[in-house]
């Protein structure tokens, strides 16, 4: 009776120790989110108000409609994406980063918490961050267009997986990462690129075939796609299929992040 009292026990304490550890993690995040929320959640907002103005107000009178729907509704959803995307790799990047910087990374290594705990506390808040400057851009968004919901599932899915799969890319860039510069590096040369060439502001059924099959290798197109069909019903490739490209690269880099993690690279520097 007593051995198996034991076995009982013993996996509870690791149970609870493991959960108390993430939460630790996930509440210091949340919180520096909500500490600096005029760096976190502002600026976004911000930006997506000047995009609606410029884009949706006055460049889009002169467009009309794309795809059959008025040009500030079609942006709309592809806004609301990219600003998840940035916050979400940009929280990350720079949060697991400053551990380093500061050292108490040392600490979270030493401690009892295996290393998918931490991916996971640091990912869960920059999904957190990701979710909810969503959130604010998108009651920016109702400011200027009206914005229908047509599978609400498929809303909430695709805005989670996508920030976490950047959450994650953003975990690899900081633990690669020497200095802010390199934290600054990928977000200006490949994120901007990749988000502003991933079908927000135009349908790729408008580019050249040889332009068509070039986007197609940009994981943003089918991430700000699913989700504008989500809102819309519209969408420039297989919905389904775009889900299997999120799932893809969401375990294969959350296989990275942790093998990086139990090699040590980049953390011992």
């Amino acid at each position: 009776m007593h051995a198996t009292s034991n076995q009982v026990t013993i996996p509870q304490s690791v149970a609870r120790t493991r959960w108390i550890g993430l939460m630790t993690i996930l509440r210091r995040e949340f919180g520096r989110i909500l500490r600096i929320w005029g760096q976190t959640i502002v600026p976004s907002a911000v930006t997506a108000a000047l995009y609606f103005v410029i884009f949706g107000s006055l460049i889009g009178r002169r467009i009309g409609q794309m795809d059959g729907v008025d040009y500030t509704q079609y942006i709309a959803p592809g806004l609301i994406m990219m600003a998840v995307i940035t916050n979400s790799y940009a929280n990350v990047s720079a949060s697991f980063f400053g551990a380093k910087f500061q050292r108490f990374l040392e600490e979270i290594s030493v401690s009892p918490l295996p290393d998918w705990i931490v991916v996971i506390g640091y990912v869960g808040g920059g999904v957190l961050r990701g979710l909810l400057v969503g959130f604010a851009v998108t009651l920016v968004a109702l400011f200027f267009t009206h914005l229908p919901v047509q599978h609400a599932f498929v809303i909430l899915v695709a805005a989670i997986l996508t920030a976490i799969i950047f959450s994650l890319a953003g975990f690899i860039n900081g633990v690669f990462a020497k200095n802010f510069d390199q934290v600054n590096w990928i977000p200006t040369f490949i994120l901007t690129p990749l988000t502003y060439f991933g079908g927000i502001f135009y349908s790729v059924k408008m580019l050249p075939s040889w332009a068509q099959d070039l986007s197609l290798a940009n994981p943003v197109l089918y991430m700000v796609n699913a989700f504008r069909y989500g809102f819309l019903g519209r969408s420039d490739v297989d919905v389904g299929y775009a889900f299997a490209i999120m799932l893809l690269f969401a375990g294969v880099l959350f296989a990275i992040s942790l093998w990086l993690m139990r090699r040590g690279i980049g953390l011992r520097d």
